[in-house]
């Protein structure tokens, strides 16, 4: 049963266990993941996490302590793209690490049983009936894979669709919008796949999105990361926060050097919102995300402000 309750409650103990490894030969190198998890606590619904570019399983601490403090276990992949991994240009895999990026997500969800049995306390806790997906930037865009997102070619005709039906629920953090004339010279020529269609993304999803994200990647304003909720049928909610920027106050660490908007005010809103509308979504017929809206009306009119559609 899952833990917590409409206030999320107090924090419970987590435990969090590192590199549990996936043989991945494909991939050139094996899947190192981060697994974090309550230590009470049965029927665990289970979160998938994909970090922003050169991060890692370590990263994000401030989101995934939180979440699993309060009933999810989450699961970190540290993708090939990641600084701890050094790999170049000139590397053949590097034009398609979009590519292997979701297949990392879906190899911890074929592999749930080597998760379990890696963490101490936590075989026979999961509930894999219960699975979201949640990503910041460009992890953002490879979980929009899983939701339903799917990439234009060249000939602007949508290309593969790797959704997966185990993901029933997402969170999408920074997250970048269309390509084409969107896109930066410089993204144009070194991200051809950040020509993303949301019009398949038809997974329940919250996107958060900072006002003052003003992205080197697009020669559009902050409204650009807004797209996925625009742009995907519904049901969808949009959390806008006021004066944030792409590391929205500081989701990936305590005082990591990227972070331009450091606001712990605004960290603290996001932990809450993201668990109450995954809480209420893998849970139909829960009310936390409508009793959580209610309770921090005043943070969030203060912080932001959610549309829904």
């Amino acid at each position: 049963m899952f833990n917590g309750n409409a206030a999320a409650g107090a924090p419970t103990p987590i435990v969090s266990v590192s590199p549990v490894t996936l043989p991945a030969a494909d991939r050139g190198e094996d899947l190192q993941v981060r697994v974090s998890a309550p230590v009470a606590g049965h029927e665990l619904p289970i979160i998938v996490f994909s970090h922003g570019f050169g991060k890692s399983m370590k990263a994000y601490a401030p989101l995934v302590d939180y979440w699993a403090a309060h009933g999810f276990v989450v699961a970190q992949p540290t993708h090939l793209d990641s600084r701890t991994l050094n790999i170049t240009p000139d590397d053949p895999r590097h034009s398609e690490i979009w590519r292997f990026r979701v297949a990392d997500l879906k190899r911890i969800l074929d592999h749930l049983d080597v998760i379990e049995a890696a963490v101490p306390g936590l075989d026979g806790r999961l509930d894999p009936g219960r699975i979201a997906a949640v990503g910041h930037s460009w992890g953002g865009q490879t979980v929009g894979m899983l939701l339903g997102a799917r990439v234009l070619g060249a000939d602007g005709l949508p290309g593969e669709d790797m959704s997966d039906s185990r993901v029933t629920a997402g969170v999408l953090l920074s997250t970048t919008g269309t390509g084409g004339a969107d896109l930066s010279p410089f993204a144009a020529e070194h991200f051809p796949f950040m020509s993303p269609s949301f019009a398949d993304m038809t997974t329940p999803t919250l996107v958060v999105a900072g006002d003052k994200d003003q992205s080197p990647l697009s020669v559009r304003g902050p409204d650009w990361f807004t797209d996925p909720y625009h742009l995907s049928p519904g049901p969808k909610g949009l959390l806008t926060l006021f004066g944030a920027e792409h590391s929205l106050g500081g989701v990936a660490g305590d005082a990591v050097t990227e972070t331009t908007d450091e606001s712990p005010e605004r960290v603290a809103l996001i932990q809450r919102i993201t668990w109450a509308y995954l809480r209420s979504t893998l849970y139909p017929g829960d009310d936390t995300w409508s009793a959580v809206r209610t309770a921090m009306s005043a943070d969030i009119d203060q912080l932001g402000r959610i549309s829904v559609k």
